[in-house]
């Protein structure tokens, strides 16, 4: 998983595009960019979308729901979810128990659809929120149905009331930098992949790929896309390349060796165990 593409839940037209555009994952959205009085449609077009596209190969299929204080989480559940996504992205997440909270909710869902519980994965969004964002720890153990941890500047710098979450140089306030980093942190903790949040310029291409390379050498495995053209440098920053895959098998093989080894020198260095763990991190990404 490298890039997650948002997609008006209420756009057929949109949708269909979504799926060629090689991005990972489908983001159906029902919350932020359908209106109110569209809802409704919204899920009726989402629910319809899943079950004629549910069995591609790729990508797969999740849907953003409203949030769960919203009122609108449940009607938003009920429409979709007998159409089985293969997930739930869930906004405004205020700590691990708004994830376990969700996971009981999906359940009753599995069970009414006949399906194994447990199939239908979670990623939330942590940084909406003050409160959600000063509880980036709390999501392990919170549903073995949680596979990502991603963060949002545009919803916390309004609970906030911040101006903007950029200096004038275009880099992150101090803030917005502690949700990042939090959500690497928490993603860690929980031992789910961290997902970079979306860039809006979707025009600004330069600015895209330099963010992608600072998420990728923070830590992030993917990021957010709001229009198809991010995908193609998405989805180059986060693959993994030929290179760095060659040298952490190399790392691996060198372990397997000498299991006993605490360190072990390739090319001059010394390589301990943490860099191990990041090799067969690399590798699992390869992977897909």
């Amino acid at each position: 998983m490298r890039s997650l593409l948002f997609v008006p839940g209420d756009s057929e037209k949109k949708l269909e595009k979504g799926l060629t555009g090689g991005a990972d994952l489908l983001l159906i959205d029902l919350e932020d960019s359908v209106s109110a009085e569209r809802k409704e449609a919204a899920r009726n077009i989402a629910a319809e979308f899943l079950a004629a596209n549910r069995d591609r190969p790729s990508p797969r299929l999740f849907v953003r729901i409203n949030d769960l204080a919203s009122g609108l989480a449940d009607d938003d559940l009920a429409a979709v979810m007998p159409s089985l996504p293969h997930g739930i992205l869930l906004p405004k997440s205020n700590g691990g128990k708004d994830v376990t909270r969700l996971s009981a909710k999906l359940n009753v869902h599995e069970a009414r659809a006949g399906v194994e519980e447990g199939s239908t994965q979670i990623i939330a969004i942590i940084t909406e929120t003050a409160i959600g964002t000063l509880s980036a720890a709390s999501y392990p153990g919170a549903s073995t149905r949680l596979i990502g941890l991603s963060w949002g500047a545009e919803d916390l710098s309004a609970a906030i009331g911040a101006r903007t979450a950029r200096d004038e140089s275009g880099r992150y306030t101090d803030v917005f930098r502690l949700a990042r980093a939090v959500t690497i942190l928490g993603a860690s903790a929980a031992d789910v992949a961290s997902i970079d949040t979306v860039y809006i310029n979707y025009r600004d291409e330069e600015g895209l790929a330099r963010e992608c390379t600072e998420a990728e050498r923070d830590g992030f495995t993917a990021k957010l896309a709001i229009h198809p053209a991010q995908i193609p440098i998405i989805n180059h920053a986060f693959t993994p390349s030929p290179e760095s895959i060659a040298h952490a098998r190399r790392i691996i093989d060198a372990f397997a060796a000498d299991p006993a080894a605490g360190v072990i020198g390739i090319d001059g260095e010394m390589v301990d165990r943490p860099h191990l763990r990041r090799a067969e991190r690399l590798i699992a990404r390869s992977a897909g």
